[in-house]
């Protein structure tokens, strides 16, 4: 199997779980969100936030870490799986002793503060679990890790619509995630421990101490970029209460749900990169280009058609109680084709083991997030919030961009935005067009894609060797 066939590969099995989960939540979402109502809903959304920010301190970088040097030398799976358990169950005790702390200085409500207390339990089993699914990803399996994509979706299906059938309260819903991320964990470690390596567990505080050096620059930026990206949902819910968060929470849910397509790209292309990185320059710099190219033509035109779809995707997925929803979506979806291209961009500054640099520009954009959203918020609430999002996303990109022109290649973005752009306007004329006819919202959006691949293919977007790429991935081109 050559290197493209691989990459579509992995990529193909996670988009197919990811695609399978994703039709899973949207109704197990709806009927929640529904359930609970908007107030109910930013809670649990609140919570989520907190947690999920929490939580990184129990990962720390590890995981990235693990799936870069294990793909370059897979004997030292077994040290690494033993040492970054080891580490994150301590990392986890801390952040449960951070997360008491919180709540007893801010939360005053004893519901809101037991479900910040399971959520954030359920994260640190989710983040355990990722020590074992990274050694999936850096052995190039992904299937394994889709399987635990797809059924952590079904039982979380499975888990809502009988709490809803038991008429449950919100708390109930709390243990669902707790729950689930623990058959998860225990899901990845069998797996692990049959099909690739057992942990080595052993006490080498040099050997941990060089890895907490090594990892710190992908947790530190991870921690500033997770914080600029939860941030505006905690605030929210201090500044604005729940209702204004759950529906900020509904439309931040679906850009959510879109960015499963760049995490998974990017998730199959780190360990490509990484090799190409010692191997082949040439072709880490081709593989770079290329990937920057096909997610901006994915991009572009999801937050073009979206913005103009808005009402009829809020009103088709939420009921009229969330119909404030529309404006938040419309102002959030530009974020989409900015981070799909920033995914790449982290994933290669990570490949060249630049990820050090990634620690000032996540903190400075950490800085503008806080800053713009204590502007902006109390003014303009969830508004305020979405226009800081896109900023911050904008923002992150055009840093990475800098970063990776300096120490990879650059590459002329006009050239590859121009024709994404005219076929995403001519899709746009379209939907302006149909509107007033009421056509089913799923039949809009299949007629419109066809309109703008139609487009981009008569501006002739794709050269010869995309073409040659698309034949290595059929098995049609052969290597001489």
């Amino acid at each position: 199997m050559n290197t493209a066939q691989k990459i579509v590969k992995n990529t193909s099995l996670l988009l197919i779980a990811q695609v399978l989960s994703f039709l899973l939540a949207f109704f197990y979402t709806i009927k929640y969100a529904n359930y609970l109502g908007a107030a109910g809903f930013g809670m649990i959304s609140a919570a989520l936030a907190l947690a999920g920010i929490l939580t990184i301190f129990t990962d720390l970088g590890l995981s990235a870490l693990t799936v870069r040097e294990v793909a370059r030398d897979k004997t030292l799976a077994s040290k690494y799986l033993g040492s970054t358990t080891i580490m994150k169950l301590i990392f986890s005790g801390i952040t449960l002793l951070a997360t008491f702390l919180i709540v007893q200085l801010f939360i005053h409500d004893q519901q809101s503060a037991n479900v910040i207390y399971t959520i954030t339990i359920a994260l640190i089993f989710n983040v355990i679990s990722g020590t074992f699914s990274s050694v999936f990803q850096a052995y190039e399996k992904m299937e394994y890790q889709s399987i635990a994509t797809v059924l952590t979706s079904i039982l979380m299906f499975a888990g809502v619509y009988i709490a809803i059938f038991y008429n449950a309260n919100i708390m109930a819903f709390a243990m669902v995630y707790l729950i689930i991320n623990f058959i998860i964990l225990l899901f990845n470690v069998v797996v692990c421990l049959l099909r690739f390596a057992v942990p080595k567990f052993e006490l080498d505080l040099e050997f941990w101490k060089s890895l907490v050096m090594e990892a710190y620059p992908l947790a530190v930026a991870s921690i500033f970029a997770l914080i600029a990206f939860k941030v505006d949902t905690i605030m929210l819910a201090f500044i604005s209460g729940d209702v204004a968060t759950g529906l900020y929470s509904a439309a931040y849910k679906l850009l959510e749900a879109l960015m499963f397509i760049p995490s998974v790209y990017a998730t199959s292309i780190l360990p490509v990169f990484s090799k190409f990185h010692v191997s082949s320059k040439e072709s880490l710099q081709l593989s770079y280009f290329k990937s920057f190219k096909y997610l901006s033509m994915l991009g572009i035109p999801i937050a073009v058609g979206t913005t103009l779809l808005a009402n009829e995707i809020i009103l088709f997925i939420y009921k009229s109680g969330y119909a404030q929803a529309t404006i938040i979506l419309q102002i959030l979806i530009w974020a989409i084709p900015i981070i799909f291209v920033s995914y790449v961009l982290g994933a290669s500054i990570t490949s060249i083991n630049r990820q050090h640099e990634t620690v000032r520009i996540s903190f400075l954009c950490m800085l503008l997030n806080v800053g713009l959203n204590l502007l902006l918020i109390p003014t303009y609430g969830y508004l305020g919030a979405a226009v800081v999002t896109v900023i911050t996303e904008l923002s992150l990109f055009l840093f990475y961009f800098h970063l990776i022109s300096k120490n990879l290649c650059k590459i002329n973005l006009r050239k590859i935005l121009t024709k994404p752009i005219i076929a995403s306007f001519t899709m746009a004329l379209f939907i302006v067009f149909v509107k007033p006819f009421n056509l089913h919202l799923f039949i809009v959006i299949i007629i419109a894609t066809i309109i703008y691949f139609a487009v981009l293919i008569s501006l002739k977007s794709f050269s010869e060797s995309d073409k040659e790429i698309f034949r290595q991935i059929t098995g049609k081109y052969t290597n001489k």
